[in-house]
């Protein structure tokens, strides 16, 4: 084989695709090598999961232009380029049984790592009602056009509401609205002078960096590899288990 490699444990087996000076580009030779390799697994019995995946660098980046730059349109239709791919779709697709977590969020464990956070960047556990007054905090999340997204986040806040004493509001580094300078701003309006931003991200990079810089007063760190996020993922892994498990396909890619 030129441009696969197979590996295989067990039942499952491993299809990567091999043409790394084109970052996996596929071109009619990969994919007719691809089917005389999935073809035969597709039928054989103890075969129960393949898994077609890439490089470190990339899957696949796409239809190989190069081999078809020479071709017009009409030279296209009639050679019916893409009728491989139908044969690539058409074969079975294993079921393995699966379980899926339930989101870290709401809980009342990830409201602990975010009070730890905001704790260990100063946030006082102590204070008059006078501080209490003119103190809040804004909840940086990611974003997302999921509204059950939203719908968690907001709940999250008003435990760190609860636990806290002060108001907390969401705001978003994108996608969703309010952002957080805008979430500040709003706040200051309304007396709140001393604003804490509490990283709703689960590790260090641009959002949540960006996100730190609009504070006013004090940003956490992200929630990171905090004992109580060690709980909470075990948690909901046990849930999980303790689930009925579903039935999904599993020709995947990676």
């Amino acid at each position: 084989m030129n441009h696969l490699k197979l590996e295989r444990e067990g039942a499952v087996v491993t299809v990567r695709l091999h043409r790394p000076h084109v970052l996996n580009a596929l071109n009619s030779a990969l994919l007719a090598e691809l089917l005389d390799v999935l073809v035969p697994l597709d039928a054989d019995p103890d075969v129960g999961c393949v898994v077609v995946t890439g490089s470190e660098r990339a899957f696949a980046a796409g239809a190989d232009i190069r081999e078809m730059a020479g071709k017009s349109a009409v030279e296209m239709a009639a050679e019916d380029y893409f009728a491989a791919w139908e044969d690539f779709a058409d074969l079975r697709t294993p079921k393995i049984r699966t379980r899926v977590a339930a989101p870290l969020g709401p809980h009342p464990l990830l409201v602990e790592a975010l009070h730890s956070r905001l704790v260990e960047a100063g946030w006082r556990t102590r204070m008059t009602d006078s501080e209490r007054r003119t103190s809040a905090v804004v909840l940086a999340a990611a974003g997302s056009r999921d509204p059950d997204s939203a719908v968690d986040t907001r709940r999250t806040a008003q435990l760190l509401a609860e636990r806290l004493g002060v108001p907390v509001v969401p705001a978003y580094a994108t996608t969703a609205g309010p952002t957080v300078p805008t979430a500040i701003r709003a706040l200051t309006a309304r007396g709140r002078h001393r604003i804490a931003v509490a990283s709703y991200f689960t590790a260090p990079g641009r959002f949540a960096t960006e996100c730190a810089e609009a504070a006013p007063w004090i940003a956490s760190a992200p929630l990171g590899p905090h004992e109580a996020m060690a709980r909470l993922v075990l948690h909901r892994y046990d849930q999980a288990l303790a689930a009925p498990a579903s039935t999904a396909p599993e020709l995947a890619s990676a």
